[in-house]
């Protein structure tokens, strides 16, 4: 509890001494005032969140973490539990989606174990964390113990720091994951934390069909009705109805706050870890960017309720941190419109007459 307690405590209000300054760059670039949108909007963002006036994302990391979980063996997901360790092999071995999107932006993938079912096969780029093997089944009781609950979070927090140190340093950061019946976790802490009806937060996932949607909702209905999780307290909510990997990305989202680095938020797992961070310090909210709208049924309301604005909607339901990758992109080109375009003084364009 004690490296949680501190990162919490690491964390400031994000700075807006530059905001104005900033924004009379961008009104002088040759440009009409604010034709580019949330290019320009996310530019600003990162340099209040980075407090560099000029920056620049060259250590771009994205944080792919992995956890299985009980309820799988219910029939809530498409795919067997065994999934999750292929696909992490498949990460490992740089064919997943991920692997590729990030490749394209530049980034690195880190890879971590935080619950696998399974011991994994030794690799240089695999991150072990694990803190059991796999959740309990959520419709019977409790995922994890409290214990549990806060060693995922902190495993998060030493992931992203180990990284940042290894590195000399991380300029933005994306959130990833892999785990069967990720979404069932995930709809749960959504429908607890924004008071929203455990049906319209609930979505098919890996592509279920209508009776094992419904078999779904009914689950995350009494997972919610037998744990009783308090909607107040972030950790009894991840203890009664979370995911190592959803704790471990929580600590990723917190870590980076605490360091001042622009965190990326996927989709609809990812923002429930979000939540999660959220819930235990409210001053994360202003350093993440939400990377897309998932077609996942809650996902809108869980960005609404946290006043975030997804940048993409391109209709993504794959995770792993494909969206992140892809708004990597996008924040890059924000930053060098900002850092490298033209002045109308430099240029020597003439101004709008006034």
């Amino acid at each position: 509890m004690e490296k949680l307690r501190e990162t919490i405590d690491r964390i400031e209000f994000v700075d807006g001494s530059l905001a104005e300054k900033t924004q009379k760059r961008l009104d002088s670039l040759t440009k009409p005032q604010g034709s580019l949108g949330r290019l320009e909007d996310l530019a600003k963002q990162i340099v209040e969140i980075t407090r560099n006036e000029m920056p620049r994302l060259d250590k771009k990391v994205i944080f792919t973490m992995a956890g299985d979980h009980g309820v799988a063996s219910i029939g809530v997901s498409a795919f067997p539990k065994e999934v999750t360790p292929q696909m992490v092999y498949n990460f490992l071995a740089g064919g997943a989606g991920i692997n590729v999107l990030a490749k394209h932006v530049g980034a690195k993938v880190v890879i971590a174990d935080l619950g696998v079912a399974c011991d994994l096969k030794a690799h240089p780029d695999l991150i072990v964390k694990k803190v059991n093997y796999g959740t309990k089944n959520i419709a019977e009781g409790a995922a994890m113990t409290k214990e549990e609950a806060v060693r995922s979070i902190e495993n998060g927090i030493e992931v992203f720091e180990e990284k940042f140190a290894s590195m000399g340093g991380i300029d933005i950061a994306g959130t990833g994951e892999m785990g069967i019946a990720n979404t069932t976790p995930s709809s749960a802490i959504a429908s607890i934390i924004t008071g929203e009806k455990v049906s319209g937060m609930t979505g098919r996932g890996t592509g279920i069909d209508d009776a094992r949607l419904q078999l779904k909702i009914e689950i995350i209905e009494k997972a919610i009705q037998i744990n009783k999780p308090d909607p107040n307290d972030a950790l009894d909510i991840l203890s009664k109805v979370g995911g190592f990997e959803i704790g471990g990305l929580a600590g990723v989202i917190l870590a980076a706050a605490s360091k001042r680095v622009p965190i990326i938020i996927d989709g609809f797992i990812s923002s429930a870890a979000a939540l999660i961070a959220f819930k235990l310090e409210p001053k994360t909210r202003d350093y993440m960017i939400s990377a897309h709208s998932s077609v996942e049924r809650g996902h809108a309301a869980v960005l609404e309720y946290l006043g975030l604005k997804p940048l993409l909607d391109f209709n993504l339901r794959l995770g792993e941190g494909t969206g992140a990758a892809l708004v990597i992109g996008v924040a890059e080109a924000a930053v060098k419109i900002l850092t490298e375009m033209a002045t109308f003084d430099t240029a020597g364009v003439s101004k709008k007459m006034d």
